[in-house]
Formats: structure tokens, sequence, C-alpha cells
């Protein structure tokens, strides 16, 4: 079993503990049948299609939510509380380890990675995968010498497919606590999953 379904279970048995294992048993049901869509990501050249099979999961606890009649601010109010457990550390060298990457930035070491990083991000796998463009220019970067733009979103290829794109803004929010557990603050212009053409990611360090 994947390590994040145990954080949407403890969410579902505090807000259904009556309802728990019927809630939990169709959430895997809908992750059955919508898991389909992203088999291709196990083996993506493209490494940001790995979190496809998260996001199907995702979907799916969305989806057993709506199907219970549950409204659009509970339903997010939910996935946000599951995934902040999910991305968490759980000890301190976990925490060390999330705020590592900041601190190579704009080293050669960080510039080689991002080189190649880019190299196989930039070309789509796959019709339903990501596409991006990994920034360098310390311009564009707040000095940092990283940022990305997502040209094409396969979390919202994978939301639309299912007819629940109106949700998929609720991951959107989930690239702010990330951020800020790796030391960054992100500032973004907008998202496609809320029309924008593209979703830029620029950082900023936390200032200690």
């Amino acid at each position: 079993m994947a390590a994040y379904r145990k954080y949407f279970y403890s969410v579902i048995k505090t807000y259904f503990p009556n309802q728990f294992k019927e809630i939990c048993l169709k959430t895997n049901e809908n992750y059955k049948a919508i898991s389909i869509d992203v088999h291709f990501s196990l083996h993506s050249s493209n490494p940001l299609d790995k979190r496809l099979d998260f996001s199907a999961y995702f979907l799916s606890f969305i989806k057993t939510l709506d199907e219970q009649g549950e409204n659009f601010e509970r339903i997010r109010s939910m996935c946000l509380e599951a995934v902040t457990e999910y991305v968490k550390p759980k000890n301190k060298i976990q925490q060390a380890l999330k705020r590592i990457p900041s601190k190579l930035m704009n080293t050669w070491v960080a510039n080689k990675f991002l080189k190649l990083f880019d190299q196989r991000v930039s070309k789509k796998a796959h019709p339903d995968g990501f596409v991006a463009k990994i920034i360098t220019d310390r311009k564009e970067t707040f000095g940092l010498g990283y940022g990305f733009d997502i040209l094409e979103c396969g979390i919202c290829k994978l939301f639309k497919k299912h007819n629940y794109q109106k949700y998929s803004s609720i991951l959107c929010e989930v690239d702010e606590i990330t951020s800020r557990l790796a030391g960054l603050t992100l500032v973004r212009n907008g998202t496609i999953a809320l029309g924008a053409k593209k979703c830029d990611f620029r950082f900023k360090k936390e200032q200690l």
C-alpha cells in the first residue's frame, strides 16, 4: 500500500467514524478505475509524471466525498488536512533534508543538476503528462537561480478527464506548504487550474 493512503484513512476515520470502512473501500475502488489513466507515469521518462499516482488517489478521495454529497469547502478542508500530514517532516532529520536543496542553489552542483533536469521535464513523455521549463536566470528568480514554469499540467488533464477540474486547484495550494517546508516562500502569478496559460513557480528564501 502506498504510504500516502494512511493519511487519507486518518481523515476519513476522523470525519466519518461510522462509515470508515465503506468510504475507504469506495475510495480504493475509485482509485482502481482512475489509476488506469496514469499507469504510464510509473515508467515515464519525465520525472514530474511520477506525481500522477498520488494525484489519482487524491482525485479518488475527492470523487468519493463528492458522491457522499460533501460540498467544495468541506472537501477542500479534508484534502488539505490529509496532504499536510503526508508532506510534513516526521522528524528533525527529514526536516533538515527538505531544506538542503534551497541551500545548494547557485552552486555548480545545483546548476549541473538543473540543466539535466530541464532536459527531462521539458519533453512530453506522454500526451496526458507534464511539460515544464526550468528557470535559472537569477534576475527572474529573485536571485535564487531556480524557478520553473509548468506549461502542461498532468494533474489538470487527469481531473478534467474525469469532470472534476474545479477541484484541481486544491493541489495548487499544497505547493505553498511544500515550499515553506523547504525554507522557501512561493511567489506565483497564476495556475493552469485557475485559467492561466502556465503555472509559474518562483521562490524567495525565508528569512530566519
